[in-house]
């Protein structure tokens, strides 16, 4: 079996996503995915990894893979390139997952749980506008999604506060306002919801130590990404110095990114994304790595149908997990609009995919939409068999 197409997908309803088919000789057909930055990781997918993998055995993963990667990081990976093969990793599981007839769970090495705890990030979409709702009174959104099954909800009520001072300074009045949906949760449902903050870097220390003071008498479940990732003992001291438990970063990818923070005791927690880091091999061994040091792992899931099915898998298989995100304004509109995927919490937790590979599969009214946008890279690529380190096969073939 070898790859004979590359093929991207995206919708102009749903400008996020960045969907890629691998194509076969023998007809399977491979899902993958990426979000976010999508003109970046379409041009790296064609433009740079496509002639690097046309002609290849899929099921050769770690080869194709540790081939695209070498090549890759001649020029500084952890990027586009690393983004768009993230989604083609994914899909060459889907397609061995296919050919051999099982779930990727079984293909990783089978469950250590029945199901996966989930937490919602509280984003809107369509007709689901929980963003909109945790501004307005977070208590009854935090009613609403106990009412969905979901035992735990992420927000972010301090990053409005940070442009005015490019996040240098943030008054009594703005933790006080910043406070208030955390109050509202917690007085309208008590200890029955988990309580998760994102600080999306916004923040210098000294005021993200003042938020985390604040913060401490409501007993929430974690503060994510206090500071931008490359400054690991930054955060080290921030936490040191609270009671929460600190978490980052999905912006760290690959195992060479996570390993200083493991090192160094930076976070009790770690949070990685298997459709940013390189993919779900990558994700699993990042994720024996954290479970050496004892560390627990966030799976990062803010894309579309397919990331949600990997991380289902992973989530089923990591037996260091902590957490696996989840997005109900997402899972609840367009999902079942481009797949036949159905998502629903159940006390807390999510239910596995079942089909072999990662048991997606697109609607064929998804790929008949008239704001669908293809590209394909397809012939015999240009490193057919290669396995050598370097890029000199690039120059070896323009002679």
């Amino acid at each position: 079996m070898i790859i004979t197409a590359i093929e991207s997908i995206q919708w102009t309803e749903f400008p996020r996503l960045l969907v890629v088919r691998v194509h076969t000789d023998t007809g399977l057909i491979g899902l993958g995915e990426t979000v976010d930055k999508v003109p970046g990781a379409k041009g790296a997918l064609h433009g740079t990894i496509a002639p690097l993998v046309l002609g290849q055995d899929p099921l050769d993963i770690e080869g194709v893979w540790r081939f695209v990667m070498d090549n890759i990081m001649y020029h500084g990976f952890a990027g586009a390139e690393t983004r768009a093969l993230s989604a083609l990793e994914v899909a060459l599981w889907d397609i061995m997952g296919k050919h051999y007839g099982a779930p990727l769970y079984h293909l990783l090495g089978g469950k250590t749980r029945e199901r996966v705890p989930t937490y919602n990030t509280c984003i809107g979409f369509g007709p689901v506008q929980d963003y909109a709702a945790w501004h307005q009174d977070a208590g009854v959104l935090a009613q609403s999604l106990l009412q969905d099954g979901i035992h735990a909800m992420k927000i972010w009520p301090f990053d409005q506060f940070s442009e005015g001072s490019f996040g240098q300074y943030i008054t009594f009045d703005q933790i006080e306002a910043g406070l208030r949906p955390v109050r509202q949760i917690r007085d309208t449902v008590g200890k029955a919801m988990e309580i998760g903050i994102e600080c999306h870097f916004r923040w210098n220390r000294v005021s993200i130590e003042r938020i985390a003071r604040a913060l401490e008498p409501f007993d929430v479940m974690f503060l994510e990404d206090v500071l931008p990732a490359v400054y690991a003992d930054e955060i080290k001291l921030i936490a040191q110095r609270t009671t929460i438990p600190v978490i980052g970063s999905e912006l760290l990818m690959t195992r060479w990114q996570l390993r200083e923070w493991m090192e160094k005791h930076v976070a009790p927690i770690l949070m990685t994304d298997p459709v940013w880091n390189g993919g779900i091999a990558e994700t699993r061994k990042i994720a024996a790595m954290a479970e050496a040091y004892g560390l627990p792992l966030v799976l990062h899931n803010v894309a579309g149908p397919i990331c949600h099915a990997a991380c289902m898998h992973l989530g089923a298989h990591i037996p260091n997990l902590y957490f696996v995100e989840s997005v109900r304004a997402f899972y609840n509109t367009y999902f079942p609009i481009l797949s036949e995927s159905q998502v629903k919490a159940v006390d807390g937790h999510l239910a596995i995919p079942t089909g072999p590979g990662l048991g997606v599969t697109l609607r064929p009214s998804a790929l008949a939409r008239p704001d669908v946008i293809r590209e394909v890279s397809g012939g015999e690529g240009l490193a057919q068999g290669r396995r050598a380190m370097g890029d000199h096969w690039a120059v070896e073939a323009i002679r």
